[in-house]
């Protein structure tokens, strides 16, 4: 059985990368979720008109992965408590959120954000939403493993390749290869 978390912590490019190479996840798609526009284009998610937030839906085998820990790495990848913006990104489309499927899903993100907030990494206060999954619209096709497309890339470089970095010190248990 495979299950299907969709979250949102900053440029996709990013999260695409990170989430791509654990143990346990089938497929990672970037684009947007959120927002109130059918089918919206990057240019009108960038715009502010559709509400969508960059985001990426991960399907999973939670017999390898669970969504706690899809929800664990989540969290310590970005920084939850800057509103609509992670590093240079900002606008409401870099919003932090997770979009539950189901109930059992919004328990455990309720409670994984408590759980988070206990180990006090960040003096202010999170702005996650924690929201009912609505719609998730695919990116264009360029967006598409985009890292692994495009490792040379200069944001690839020097502002996917750190975050990678910190992420495999973090979790190189669960992670397939890097």
């Amino acid at each position: 059985m495979i299950n299907t978390a969709t979250i949102a912590n900053g440029c996709f490019w990013c999260t695409e990368a990170i989430f791509q190479q654990l143990k346990g996840v089938k497929n990672v798609t970037p684009g947007f979720s959120g927002g109130t526009r059918k089918n919206p284009t990057s240019d009108q998610v960038y715009s502010g008109v559709s509400g969508h937030a960059e985001s990426i839906q991960i399907e999973f085998d939670p017999e390898i992965i669970s969504f706690e820990t899809i929800l664990d790495v989540f969290w310590h990848t970005h920084n939850p408590t800057t509103l609509n913006q992670q590093g240079y990104d900002k606008g409401k489309q870099y919003r932090s959120a997770i979009f539950y499927h189901d109930e059992g899903q919004r328990k455990i993100a309720e409670n994984s954000m408590h759980e988070f907030e206990k180990e006090g990494l960040y003096s202010d206060p999170i702005v996650t939403e924690i929201v009912a999954f609505k719609n998730f619209y695919p990116a264009e096709n360029y967006h598409q493993n985009f890292y692994k497309n495009n490792p040379n890339q200069p944001y690839c470089k020097f502002i996917i390749e750190p975050k990678l970095e910190k992420f495999w010190g973090r979790y190189n248990k669960i992670i397939e290869t890097h």
